[in-house]
C-alpha cells in the first residue's frame, strides 16, 4: 500500500505563486510515475503534470506549460508542483496520484486533494 499526503494549497492573488507537495509513504519502491491532477466543480478531472521516476520525463498540459514545474525529491519521497503566474482558471482541487507496478499489475493511489483558489 501507498499513502499520499498533499500540502501547500491555499488562496493566492492572480499572478502569485504556490507550491504543492506530495509525500509518498509505504511501499513506494514499485512506483513508476507520479502525477498532479485537478478538478473543478462540474468538470472532469484534468491531468496537470506528471513525472516518471526512472528517466525523470516530465509532462504538462498546455494551459500550465511555462508556468508550472513538477519536481521529485527522492530522498524525501516527495513530488512537488511549483505554480507560478497563477490565473483564476487554475482554481481547483489538486490531487496527487501515483501508479505502481507489482507482479505485472498496475495499482493507482490518490491523495485526498488540496484546494487552490486564485482570486483577488
Amino acid at each position: 500500500q501507498v499513502q499520499l499526503v498533499e500540502s501547500g494549497g491555499g488562496l493566492v492573488q492572480p499572478g502569485g505563486s504556490l507550491r504543492l507537495s506530495c509525500t509518498a509513504n509505504g511501499d513506494i519502491s514499485s512506483i513508476y510515475i507520479m502525477n498532479w491532477y485537478r478538478r473543478t466543480p462540474g468538470n472532469e478531472r484534468e491531468l496537470v503534470a506528471e513525472i516518471t521516476l526512472n528517466h525523470m520525463t516530465e509532462y504538462y498540459t498546455d494551459s500550465v506549460k511555462d508556468r508550472f514545474t513538477i519536481s521529485l525529491n527522492r530522498g524525501k519521497n516527495t513530488v512537488s508542483l511549483q505554480m507560478d503566474r497563477l490565473e483564476p482558471e487554475d482554481t481547483a482541487v489538486y490531487y496527487c496520484a501515483a501508479a505502481a507496478l507489482r507482479d505485472a499489475l498496475k495499482y493507482e493511489y490518490w491523495g485526498h486533494g488540496t484546494q487552490v483558489t486564485v482570486s483577488s
